[in-house]
């Protein structure tokens, strides 16, 4: 019997909640991960463990305390029952090769959304980036043109004082006499 495709969506807004970062990489934590494959947490490691090699520092790492109790803080993350192991989360590298050992019908179709996720997430980035660089560009024009009107205005300035107060000018030249 094949499952219907419906029954393997999830969608993307959970996803895209579910994408922290941490030391300056977007990462995933393995409980949510796990949640949205619909394995246990436990298990999912198992299987990270049993094929470590796949899984490098850059791939797959382990949150120190200070990061779980900022996640717990910042994103209302519970701590179900008390977690006695700190998480691993997986980059998008690692989440990429979760695809390689979990071979669950969901497991790959999330995987692939998750992916899609990832790729629209740093597409955005890029786009923010380049537009907050046009915005850069456009300040900068205006600096510069605020201070040439600022010039322009303080000439002017200059300009109307020396006709309203001129200063009396010595004449040179020939005087002529009025006595005769």
């Amino acid at each position: 019997m094949v499952k219907k495709e419906s029954s393997l969506f999830v969608s993307d807004e959970v996803v895209m909640n579910k994408i922290y970062v941490i030391r300056n990489q977007k990462v995933m934590l393995d409980k949510d991960l796990a949640e949205l494959y619909q394995v246990e947490t436990g298990r999912l490691n198992e299987q990270v463990k049993r094929n470590l090699k796949r899984f490098p520092e850059d791939f797959m790492f382990q949150l120190k305390e200070s990061e779980f109790k900022s996640l717990i803080s910042q994103f209302a993350i519970s701590n179900r029952g008390g977690t006695r192991k700190l998480p691993f989360v997986f980059t998008e590298q690692g989440v990429a090769m979760l695809s390689g050992i979990l071979n669950s019908d969901r497991a790959i179709a999330v995987n692939i959304q998750i992916m899609r996720i990832f790729t629209r997430v740093r597409q955005m980035l890029t786009d923010n980036t380049e537009l907050r660089l046009d915005i850069e560009k456009i300040k900068k024009k205006l600096d510069n043109q605020d201070k040439n009107m600022e010039i322009v205005f303080r000439y002017l300035d200059e300009l109307l004082e020396k006709k309203e107060n001129p200063v009396p000018r010595t004449k040179i030249g020939y005087k002529m006499s009025s006595k005769k």
